[in-house]
Parts: structure tokens; sequence; C-alpha cells
């Protein structure tokens, strides 16, 4: 297995951190990021949205030559692979929702290859953790037929418009088959962030932080639809 091998030990064992939560919060917060900053920003700027993840990329460097933050550069260096996909995505492509996932997923080949000789596990586990619960995500929006509503905000510039179909979004949602899919999406992310968590190693609570922060985001993002 890519990310078990017992041949390869992790870049620190969650015991020589002193406050190994941090790297989980830390993690929550930098999924939140491309959300509540991010996608505002690309609508406006989308170039300079994009080219920020140099700046994201140079730091993660930078801290990475240190070994007292390397840990950091780690995981800022998968922050800024979701970082690009996010403002390629939000910047050009945002009204077509078949082409997420494929967009998001641009830097898992670099992932997968830096993980397979055992290497920015914190930031390659960030990363998947960050891909697995847009997909999810994704995936909710397809069950339930909340697809139409994507393309209609996206395409609004109207404030009264947009709350107006995050209203009828909300109302395709208020039923057994809603709930039901809700339900078992949010048990799927809960039962990897707490296999994660179970670890206790130090690229999977990166990956736990990354996969529970999801929950928040969706939640916070019905309960914002709810109250507009």
């Amino acid at each position: 297995m890519l990310l078990t091998s017992s041949s390869r030990r992790p870049d620190i064992d969650i015991n020589e951190l002193q406050d190994a939560k941090s790297v989980c919060i830390l993690s929550g917060v930098l999924v939140c990021a491309p959300v509540f900053v991010e996608a505002p920003l690309v609508r406006t700027m989308p170039v300079l949205s994009l080219f920020s993840t140099i700046i994201l990329l140079l730091l993660s460097y930078y801290l990475l030559k240190n070994p007292r933050t390397k840990v950091w550069g780690d995981l800022l260096r998968g922050f800024s692979y979701s970082w690009l996909a996010g403002a390629i995505y939000w910047g050009w492509f945002r009204h077509e929702p078949l082409i997420h996932i494929p967009i998001e997923s641009l830097c898992l080949p670099f992932v997968i290859y830096a993980l397979s000789r055992g290497k920015h596990q914190i930031g390659g586990l960030f990363y998947l953790g960050s891909l697995v619960g847009t997909i999810i995500t994704d995936i909710y929006f397809y069950l339930t037929g909340l697809i139409p509503y994507w393309r209609q905000i996206m395409a609004a510039e109207d404030g009264s418009l947009i709350a107006s179909v995050l209203h009828k979004a909300l109302a395709q949602i208020q039923n057994p088959w809603g709930i039901s899919w809700a339900f078992v999406l949010v048990s799927v992310l809960l039962s990897l962030g707490l296999y994660a968590l179970r670890q206790q190693k130090l690229h999977w609570w990166s990956f736990a932080g990354a996969i529970l922060s999801t929950i928040l985001v969706d939640g916070l993002f019905g309960v914002a639809a709810y109250l507009v």
C-alpha cells in the first residue's frame, strides 16, 4: 500500500510533536481558506489568485528547509496544490460543475509520486483529504439534483437572485432522499476522519483535519442558504 507500507517511516511521528492537534486544526483552517478567501478573490482577480500560488510554493520551500518548520512547510505545499486547482476552476471554469473534480485533481499525479517515495506525506495527505471532501460534496449535488442550481448561482450577478436560487436549492433537498444522502455522506466523512485520527501519525492527522472540516464548511453553507 502506498501510505501504509511499514518500510517507510512517516515524516514525523505524532508523539514527536508537542501539540499535534495544531496540525489537524490548521488543516481545517486551510480547507476553509479557498472557500471563504479564494473563491471571492478569483471572481474579480483570477490572475492574481493564480499567480499567488507561486508565493505559497516559495514560502513552502523556505519552511521545508528548516527542520523546525518542516511540518508547516509540508502542509503548506499540499495547500498550494489545492489553491492552484481552485484558482483555475473558480477563476475560469466555475460555470461548469462537470469538470470541477478533474480540475481539482490536477496535482494528484505529483502527490501520488511524492507519497510513493515517502516524501511530503503531510501535505500529500492534506491534499487528498481536501480532494476526497470535495468529491463527496459534489456527489451529494449530483444525487440530489442540485447541479442546475450550481450553474444558476455561478451565472447570477444580483444578490437577490442568488438568494432566490439558494432557497430553491434548499427546498430541493428538504425531503427524505436529500436528508438520507446527507446523513450517509456525512457518516462517510466522519468515519474517514476518525479512522485517520486513530492512526496516530502526523500525516494522517492532516488528512483528518481536511476531511472533518469539509463537514463544517458544508454545514455553514447550508446555514447561510437558510438565512439569506
